[in-house]
């Protein structure tokens, strides 16, 4: 029973937090708004346990400050935060991709399976759950554990801005194209070459997010 509702209480928070990010992407949430707390939660219809829970998984992403004392305020989405997070990973995912054994036929199999699900999502959220599970199952052998552990801190601080990308079902399809492609290459044997690939799918939602950003400032 303890189980049951120790998941039941995640998963709300969960959604909480999807709620707030949609709210901070839409802008219902303005940039450098303090929440209310009490506001917040009625307006969602959960109790404040799991909105804290939510607060502080966001704050922890960077998509909220938190002040001792004085609550969350929302953090401004900023394409010089962006355009300097997003060069990283291209930098850090092949390297550890250059350290990892070649797949066995059951990873492959498993990638496979988390890619032909993520080309299946329907909203944004679960895309980019899918999308993150991928890429460090992709990881998943590599023996710099410290390495990976940056690749994950890239990832919760880049979530709110992927999500404007992965909301759009065309951007889904081609990233699970450059999936199968650097499975494909791995299956092969090519290394290098699935490294070369990997760089690219990091690089290929960087203008369309830039774009999205800027007709948001400028709005």
């Amino acid at each position: 029973m303890y189980g049951v509702e120790q998941i039941s209480r995640s998963s709300v928070s969960s959604s909480v937090a999807a709620s707030i990010r949609a709210m901070i992407l839409d802008g219902r949430l303005a940039d450098g708004e303090r929440i209310n707390e009490v506001k917040l939660a009625a307006a969602l219809g959960v109790s404040r346990t799991p909105l804290r829970e939510a607060l502080n998984r966001l704050a922890s992403e960077g998509a909220l400050l938190s002040v001792t004392g004085h609550g969350h305020t929302v953090a401004p989405l900023s394409v010089a935060e962006f355009d300097q997070l997003y060069d990283i990973r291209p930098i850090l995912d092949p390297a550890a991709l250059a350290m990892c054994p070649l797949p066995s036929d059951e990873r492959l199999a498993e990638l496979a399976a988390v890619n032909a699900e993520f080309r299946r999502a329907d909203d944004g959220e679960h895309a980019i759950d899918l999308d993150n599970q991928w890429h460090l199952l992709l990881l998943a052998d590599c023996p710099n554990r410290v390495l990976v552990g940056m690749i994950e801190s890239i990832i919760a601080k880049t979530r709110r801005y992927e999500l404007a990308l992965l909301r759009e079902r065309p951007h889904v399809q081609a990233a699970g194209d450059d999936h199968d492609r650097i499975m494909d290459a791995l299956g092969d044997g090519d290394r290098d070459g699935a490294c070369d690939l990997l760089r690219r799918n990091m690089q290929s939602g960087k203008q369309p997010v830039l774009a999205w950003l800027r007709a948001r400032e400028v709005s």
